[in-house]
């Protein structure tokens, strides 16, 4: 406050013509100094949070708002409610990515297609349905293939082959692992390729007395869990990294199953990691309906 000739006032002076006493004055200058305080406060608290946040979807970029709060929350941070995370994804200009499924070629059968055995079937425990497929993966020096042999049960990768052909023996070594470490399953399931529908590769399921069944022509929907496994795979992972060699492609895809199985949680899971609900070997049957429908 000035007087006429523009010079300030005394604060006594302004409390006089306001007829205000002056400890209202230094009441509301301390209340407005704690506010812009506390304002600033939270201004910080909210960028640490949000820094968080976009470090966590650097590494989890088809993580949606619910499933990151998720994700947080399991790591300890008790404020990253969805409401929360979803005003900051939508402040930040983020969002989970979308990716697509890939299609399936079915291959010559010189030994038969088996039916699909697993429509509607109630899948309960751990290594009760094993399946595996093959995906591609484009890398600078050509095509390299990349399978593996997954628990229908807990989504967790039991064993996986890298190789730079579609030749049938690195899909019956991948299997045998995965026999061998976990046990033999009373289902196996695969498409129809002709990796799977090989003599090589019935042979070895029948060997261990497992029921087989394959996908049908055209549906990948049928090997689901599976197809949405190769989709992490290359949006979480493969997509969102450099490698120069077979070799750095390779400790990557190690990486990618241990950081699969162990840290990535799935909200059909009940928001557990794969581990946890292999080594635990129950989950909410309504999961497991949901599962098997």
């Amino acid at each position: 406050m000035h007087d006429k000739n523009g010079v300030g006032l005394s604060v006594l002076e302004q409390c006089r013509i306001l007829k205000l006493p002056r400890a209202t004055y230094y009441e509301r200058r301390r209340f407005e100094a704690e506010r812009q305080k506390k304002k600033a406060g939270e201004n910080k608290t909210r960028l640490n949070r949000a820094k968080i946040v976009i470090n966590e979807w650097s590494t989890h970029s088809t993580y949606g708002y619910k499933k990151m709060s998720k994700h947080l929350k399991r790591l300890g941070y008790d404020w990253a409610g969805e409401k929360f995370i979803r005003n900051l994804y939508k402040e930040l200009g983020i969002k989970g990515q979308k990716p697509v499924f890939k299609t399936t070629r079915s291959g010559k059968a010189p030994y038969g297609k088996f039916p699909y055995l697993l429509r509607n079937k109630l899948i309960a425990f751990p290594n009760q349905v094993m399946a595996t497929d093959i995906t591609y993966i484009k890398t600078p020096w050509g095509m390299m293939y990349f399978t593996a042999v997954i628990d229908l049960y807990s989504r967790k990768i039991l064993s996986w082959r890298l190789s730079d052909s579609m030749r049938t023996d690195f899909c019956l070594e991948c299997v045998r692992e995965a026999f061998e470490k976990y046990g033999v399953p009373a289902v196996f399931n695969t498409d129809c390729g002709s990796q799977y529908t090989s003599g090589e590769f019935i042979g070895l399921l029948k060997s261990y007395n497992v029921e087989i069944s394959m996908d049908g022509i055209g549906r990948c929907k049928d090997n689901i869990f599976v197809e949405r496994t190769w989709r992490t795979l290359k949006y979480e992972w493969i997509f969102l990294r450099d490698y120069r060699s077979e070799e750095e492609l390779r400790k990557l895809l190690g990486e990618f199953v241990r950081f699969f199985n162990n840290e990535r949680i799935h909200q059909g899971l009940d928001y557990k990691t794969p581990d946890e609900v292999y080594r635990e070997g129950s989950f909410p049957s309504a999961i497991i309906n949901k599962m098997a429908a």
